[in-house]
């Protein structure tokens, strides 16, 4: 499944990326462009405009009611019945895909000193470059979607 989420949800296309799925998501994107971008790459409109549901060319989407983006995701994962995930496989920044650096040497300068003292497994996003390090924010994320999923 592929997503586009609309401006007003750019917290949940972040979370929509960390469960691995392919989510655009422009701060700036007009409704006119969204639905464009929809059509064509064959995603699901994620939003919560009550306005944007009402217009007649749009076939895939999910209104989106909670406030709150982790309650949002949980009503993604609910109202989807998303069984599966392929955690921290995307750029939760830009949507690119993440590989793993074989040769820690080459993100020496790129990561805090600790960081590259204390971690062996890096991610980098092939489009954007960020460089991702298992710390604490992906253990605490399991937990927090262990518990919805029960």
């Amino acid at each position: 499944m592929r997503f586009i989420a609309d401006a007003m949800l750019g917290k949940l296309a972040r979370w929509m990326r960390f469960l691995g799925f392919d989510t655009l998501y422009y701060s700036d994107i007009s409704d006119k462009k969204l639905i464009k971008l929809a059509r064509e790459q064959n995603r699901i409109i994620l939003t919560r405009d009550t306005r944007l549901i009402k217009i007649k060319v749009i076939k895939d989407f999910l209104l989106i009611k909670a406030n709150d983006s982790f309650k949002q995701l949980v009503e993604v994962i609910n109202k989807l019945n998303l069984k599966q995930f392929n955690l921290f496989s995307r750029c939760v920044k830009c949507n690119g895909l993440l590989a793993r650096i074989i040769d820690k040497t080459e993100i020496t300068n790129h990561v805090p000193e600790f960081v590259f003292l204390n971690f062996n497994v890096f991610l980098k996003c092939g489009d954007c470059g960020k460089i991702y390090w298992e710390g604490t924010h992906p253990k605490k994320f399991r937990e927090k979607l262990s518990e919805i999923l029960k």
